[in-house]
């Protein structure tokens, strides 16, 4: 397969797109019309300066998630299953060079000690994440995907398990699609080849070609719910986001599917990770791109990692984030043992900047307006990859996603809020129940709520 990124195409759009009022203004209208953009609509909104245009930029992205996603954020939590790590990357704390890691890999028990732990959170959705090593095959990857799947504890189970791993060839896919995952998630890092190239000093992570095209042959494989990213830090953001969409546009082309999932984790430590300041991204640069991604991808969902402290993350929820993970703990073993080691630095792969525990990003978000989801509707109706793509491109998902969510914020209040957040999350529902307009749909959803009140679970449309 011909590499799909050319950095002189990219470059040519980012020197040369110009951004007046007129034009900004009509790729604004274009994608509150629900049109994913192209790259150079896209380098249009980059190369808006005005602060202004940023202004309108940001509120459209608003307007846009508000349109497509309603006021849900999804939740779920990474749970690290081995560091092991054969490649030399230096942004990251696995690093085969990092002698300072005491190598581990859970043991069949310990990972469901782990599961155990988060279900009592009131977890139901989780990323498994694995170092690239010869122990974490195909094969150990499904193994450990369905003992969390075989895990029931009290109310608690997981109900969709996606995947943070190593690339495989088509067949290492297949054997992992065959355990029942959600989403599988590669990130670039980046997708400009001379950087990729200079922090990627050894393993097979050094291949850009085979790691670029390793979710092509997921979707060759079958697994067609597939997430993409970009390690914002190594590289100039405005290059990386045209990255991305330009990563989009092949996934169109060639699957008439798009990504499921966009990430932006931020490097905040370049100086300790020795690679340089140069491209850090400011708070405020973060915002605008967050804001830029949401109208060049509006279907996309977009996730945002307790990386960014708990003041970013609440501002970004509003331009476009509508995942983010709650009571994160990148320590493996790190829920079992119910706390955070703040002193474990040298022992996880990136410090994490919001430590707040599930319950209390809840009642947050539920006092902010938001409805907390832990929904797996769509993957388990088969409404993944091109089923999919017919509801969320026209906005029609959010009339799925707007019920299932309130039935699953239905059971955490009921198996694990507080008093004072479960009165504040059944005011919610109340309020949300009166502003839907078809009378059969919140009569059925009014239904299934009850449901839940007198111990029925897992009820979705």
């Amino acid at each position: 397969m011909q590499p799909f990124i050319d950095a002189d195409e990219i470059w040519n759009y980012l020197k040369g797109v110009k951004a007046d009022k007129q034009r900004v203004r009509d790729v604004i209208s274009a994608s509150l019309d629900k049109k994913r953009l192209s790259l150079e609509e896209t380098a249009v909104l980059i190369n808006a300066e005005d602060p202004e245009l940023i202004e309108e930029i940001r509120e459209a992205a608003r307007l846009l998630k508000e349109k497509v996603y309603g006021e849900r954020i999804v939740l779920f939590a990474p749970l690290y299953v081995g560091d092991l790590c054969k490649n030399n990357c230096l942004y990251c704390g696995f690093r085969s060079s990092n002698k300072q890691v005491k190598r581990i890999t859970l043991s069949r028990q310990e990972l469901i000690a782990e599961t155990k732990a988060l279900t009592e959170q009131g977890h139901k959705r989780l990323i498994l994440v694995y170092g690239e090593h010869p122990k974490y095959s195909a094969g150990f990857i499904a193994e450990t995907a369905r003992i969390v799947y075989d895990v029931k504890h009290k109310n608690g189970e997981i109900r969709r398990v996606n995947i943070n791993a190593a690339p495989f060839d088509i067949q290492g896919f297949r054997t992992i699609k065959d355990a029942g995952i959600g989403t599988y998630q590669i990130f670039q890092e980046t997708y400009h080849e001379p950087t990729y190239r200079k922090v990627h000093l050894g393993g097979i992570k050094r291949n850009y070609e085979w790691r670029l095209t390793a979710l092509d042959r997921a979707q060759e494989a079958g697994i067609d719910d597939t997430g993409i990213g970009a390690l914002l830090g190594l590289y100039d953001w405005r290059f990386e986001v045209l990255g991305l969409v330009r990563h989009v546009n092949h996934f169109e082309a060639v699957y008439n599917v798009g990504p499921h999932t966009i990430s932006f984790p931020r490097i905040q430590n370049a100086l300790s990770l020795n690679i340089g300041k140069d491209y850090l991204v400011t708070d405020n640069e973060f915002v605008r791109l967050v804001s830029i991604l949401r109208l060049a991808v509006p279907y996309a969902g977009m996730i945002l990692t307790a990386r960014e402290p708990s003041h970013v993350r609440d501002q970004v929820m509003r331009f476009g984030v509508s995942q983010i993970d709650g009571g994160t703990n990148i320590e493996l073993g790190g829920y079992s043992k119910g706390k955070h080691d703040k002193k474990c630095l040298d022992k996880v792969q990136f410090p994490i900047n919001d430590t707040r525990p599930l319950h209390e990003i809840m009642g947050e978000l539920i006092n902010s307006g938001y409805i907390p989801s832990f929904c797996t509707a769509c993957y388990r109706l088969g409404r993944t990859g091109e089923h999919f793509m017919s509801f969320s491109v026209p906005g029609f998902i959010k009339r799925y996603c707007t019920p299932n969510a309130l039935l699953t914020l239905a059971e955490y209040l009921e198996d694990y809020a507080n008093t004072d957040t479960k009165k504040a999350g059944y005011e919610l529902i109340d309020k949300k129940l009166q502003a839907m307009t078809h009378e059969q749909e919140v009569s059925g959803l009014k239904k299934k709520i009850e449901q839940i009140k007198t111990g029925d679970r897992d009820l979705y449309f």
